[in-house]
């Protein structure tokens, strides 16, 4: 995917994102009543608590390592420190530590999936750690195993060895859940556990945008989650769980009534697929899209600006295979209506590759409908897996962050000439995370040589191994700053 737009100071700004199981009938308003008794007319949670909160278990991840610094020490220039991050994480605020800090602790909440001692959590309340421990409700601490990870989805799954017979929760169905029904969260906010809160589902089907898990729906919620929730369940009226409670939209780290949480269906699909083969396999279609607005509904004469526009087509990939060209307006996908461009990354991301799904598009103002066979998106480089260590990274999997191409359109918008630098497209782990690198910055040089394609880019990097440090000219709206990385000399997988 080429860089083909600018990353807004907010990261709902034009962004692509997701939308899954519409179209669902949810139980009824009287079925609902009937699952949990009501105090004054509304519902009484204690009994779904009192069932379930013996399961939900805190966490804590110890990581030991120094934070790379940037060049003099400070963050990139012209950039508000506290607008940096919109989606904080819950756990660990700030996630950085200092220069001189040797140990980092990230504390979240995860709940207990099988009797057997299998923990289901977020991926980056345990991400790189070097010891992980879950506190049971009975206060009993238990060293945990990480038995998987997908940072793609945020997931983690992690297994304790207690002797069998613990406490689990109840799985429910997320694709059933309708805006305006009640949910609950348990969790550790703040390190003080078996905390309940209370809301409603605000949306279903969010995006967060393309800087940001583009592959996973979100479901939105009002309840109130903060630091040490991430990982968290969220259960429906009927006491199970529907979601992980993930994310916040905040501009001081704090809740403001925004919450996100990952689809149960979601979270469990991954974490069978940990568990069978250690890693997660996604669809891939191979094309770049844009949302359908109101200048491509009166170029190409559409009766609405619903649906994806497909920018360019990958060569050799199921897109092209099928047929689809620049230009075409996906209107549908495997049945799923492409309501928004943000509709259509996490429907093909779920699709299992090798399976074949209509497409309905239009072209030249006719619609048709062709079928694509769809490939397998490449796996993440940073994800953890117990049935085998990965061989150590080098390149842009050392430094933690993969690039992408910068179109002409985006280089007028930026300021840039051409062959002039590449865009981060995604940041897959601590190396530069902890730097402060987001999707969207623009890399200019590389320890003083100028990239301006991937292929420069991979060249440049080709050569890094643990212990070396790599000084990138990074460009942030119109402020230019040195980053330093430096790749850790022992790197725990």
């Amino acid at each position: 995917m080429s860089y083909s737009r600018l990353v807004k100071s907010r990261l709902f700004s034009g962004l692509l994102g997701c939308a899954l199981g519409l179209g669902v009938i949810a139980p009824s308003v009287t079925a609902w009543a009937q699952a949990v008794p009501t105090v004054g007319g509304l519902p009484d949670f204690t009994g779904i608590v009192e069932k379930n909160a013996p399961a939900v278990v805190h966490v804590e991840a110890k990581y030991s390592g120094r934070r790379p610094k940037s060049a003099g020490g400070v963050p990139l220039q012209g950039i508000d420190p506290g607008q940096a991050e919109i989606f904080r994480r819950f756990f660990g605020m700030p996630m950085m530590p200092s220069p001189e800090e040797q140990a980092r602790t990230s504390l979240g909440s995860g709940f207990i999936i099988s009797s057997d001692g299998y923990i289901l959590t977020n991926n980056h309340v345990v991400d790189h750690a070097d010891v992980v421990t879950v506190r049971l409700q009975d206060r009993r601490t238990l060293t945990a195993k990480v038995v998987g990870t997908d940072p793609t989805y945020d997931i983690a799954l992690l297994k304790v060895d207690a002797g069998g017979g613990l406490p689990t929760v109840t799985i429910g169905e997320s694709r059933l859940l309708k805006p305006g029904q009640w949910v609950l969260a348990i969790g550790s906010p703040f390190g003080f556990d078996y905390t309940v809160t209370q809301g409603i589902v605000s949306a279903v089907g969010r995006s967060l945008g393309a800087g940001d898990q583009p592959s996973t729906s979100f479901i939105q919620t009002d309840v109130p989650i903060n630091r040490g929730n991430s990982g968290g369940p969220l259960f429906n009226l009927q006491g199970q769980v529907v979601g992980v409670n993930s994310q916040i939209y905040s501009d001081t780290g704090g809740y403001q009534g925004v919450a996100f949480s990952i689809p149960i269906d979601l979270a469990m699909n991954v974490v069978d697929q940990l568990k069978t083969k250690g890693y997660v396999t996604r669809g891939m279609l191979g094309v770049e899209i844009k949302p359908v607005d109101e200048d491509v509904v009166k170029a190409l004469k559409l009766d609405s600006a619903k649906g994806a526009i497909v920018v360019s087509v990958t060569p050799d990939s199921a897109a092209q295979k099928a047929g689809l060209q620049s230009g075409d307006v996906i209107l549908s996908y495997n049945d799923h209506d492409i309501v928004q461009g943000t509709d259509l990354p996490p429907l093909v991301a779920m699709t299992k590759p090798g399976s074949s799904v209509p497409i309905k598009i239009m072209r030249d103002g006719k619609e048709k409908t062709i079928d694509a066979t769809i490939g397998t998106m490449p796996r993440d480089q940073s994800a953890r897996s117990a049935l085998g260590k990965a061989a150590p990274s080098t390149g842009s999997d050392a430094l933690g962050l993969s690039v992408e191409n910068i179109d002409s359109t985006a280089r007028g918008q930026l300021g840039l000439k051409a062959g002039e630098g590449v865009a981060i497209a995604n940041v897959t782990g601590p190396v530069a995370s902890q730097a402060g690198l987001q999707p969207g910055d623009v890399i200019l040089m590389v320890n003083q040589k100028k990239v301006g394609s991937v292929e420069a880019f991979r060249a440049a990097t080709a050569g890094v191994k643990p212990g070396d440090t790599m000084l990138l000219l990074v460009r942030r709206g119109d402020a230019n700053n040195f980053i330093a990385l430096t790749i850790p000399s022992d790197k725990n997988d």
